[in-house]
């Protein structure tokens, strides 16, 4: 993520940050400039960017922002939706009148907020199904029922036809680790659920019916095969025995789709922590023999005009380094995960399609219909 700075004062400002900590005034994200910025009071409920490139336009505060406190995004003044971009993709919050569970939807919308900063800044498609009903995204914020049995089930994380439902228990630290530890998972984070899903729905706007359909078949597999099958024997059995050797994590092994948005999670976390580090400045200057300086140079925004191979070279480098430091505290690894060659590629192959027109779909002999792909799945754990 890019760095940000309060126009008023010049002081370094997070990404989540409503007020300025320095000269205390009011900040939001205008998504259209990619920018944090600093707002001065225009009345009537508006407000005046105080960066030069906003070109003097007025905005209003998202109405999660100014009525619910969960949101630091802005809206143009004449947009007649008093949400904004990414409020907008929420269709279920939880029941507010719950203890705990503000809190917890402001953590949720946290999570999806880094992911859409990801998602728009490497050109993808975010568009809410309010507005395309059949290719648009949408997220459910729900609770488990206080009793769970056969005619109350428990809230399960997934993915079904654009729609993302993410158990608000996600959001509770204590619970996430617990279940993190039962399930056997080197990572488990808000902000990695929402990546890993919002996979699932890439997989069908940017692969399904599309000219990269064959050549991601040859580099996950075959995503025709029996989803609930695969996911039974993965459950029964565990994971493949040679998963390390093939796949960037175990539930990866599971299926060619949870391959791909394993696999798409990763790349997210690659060029998010990249773009970062570019963005600070880093460089790292081994003193061990024949080390080579690592000075990462990455844009989400120009990610078409990344080589590959540099953000890899510097991705492991980096890992390296992170990893070591959180050691030095006591903590688990940042990137706690070994990538293969195989794995390696398949990144690579995700790379092309952010950043690559999809090829032309194959021409068919006359009457020949293509082969049905099925339906992504309904959910993933």
């Amino acid at each position: 993520m890019r760095l940000f700075y309060c126009d008023n004062c010049r002081q370094t400002v997070f990404f989540e940050n409503f007020r300025c900590v320095k000269c205390d005034h009011t900040l939001a994200y205008l998504p259209e400039l990619s920018e944090i910025v600093s707002l001065k009071p225009a009345g009537e409920g508006l407000w005046t960017p105080e960066a030069p490139e906003a070109g003097g336009r007025t905005y209003r505060l998202c109405e999660n922002y100014a009525e619910k406190n969960v949101c630091n995004w802005a809206v143009p003044a004449d947009q007649e939706e008093p949400l904004c971009e990414a409020c907008l993709l929420t269709e279920t919050i939880p029941d507010l009148a719950q203890p705990g569970h503000h809190e917890a939807w402001y953590a949720l919308e946290v999570a999806k907020r880094r992911l859409v900063y990801s998602l728009q800044a490497l050109g993808l498609p975010v568009v809410p199904k309010s507005i395309d009903p059949e290719r648009g995204l949408e997220f459910n914020f729900l609770a488990d029922p206080p009793i769970i049995d056969e005619e109350h089930p428990a809230v399960l994380t997934g993915h079904a036809n654009g729609t993302i439902t993410v158990n608000l228990a996600e959001a509770d630290d204590a619970e996430r680790e617990s279940r993190r530890v039962a399930m056997h998972e080197p990572y488990r984070t808000l902000l990695g659920h929402f990546r890993h899903e919002v996979g699932h729905y890439y997989w069908d706007r940017l692969i399904k019916d599309s000219g990269w359909l064959a050549e991601c078949r040859a580099v996950f597999g075959d995503d025709q095969e029996d989803y609930g099958e695969a996911l039974n024997r993965h459950y029964q059995n565990g994971p493949r025995p040679d998963w390390q050797s093939q796949f960037v994590s175990a539930y990866a092994s599971v299926h060619a789709w949870e391959d791909w948005a394993e696999t798409w999670a990763h790349y997210l976390h690659i060029t998010d922590t990249l773009e970062t580090a570019t963005a600070c400045g880093l460089a790292l200057r081994p003193q061990a023999p024949n080390a080579r300086r690592v000075k990462p140079r990455f844009s989400l925004e120009k990610a078409e005009h990344a080589s590959f191979d540099d953000m890899m070279d510097d991705w492991l480098a980096m890992t390296y380094v992170l990893n070591s430091l959180n050691r030095g505290m006591g903590l688990k690894d940042m990137y706690p995960f070994v990538l293969s060659q195989p794995a390696i590629e398949k990144l690579r192959f995700i790379h092309r399609v952010c950043t690559e027109p999809a090829p032309a779909l194959p021409v068919l002999p006359e009457g020949e219909i293509p082969a049905a792909v099925a339906p992504a799945p309904d959910a993933a754990a």
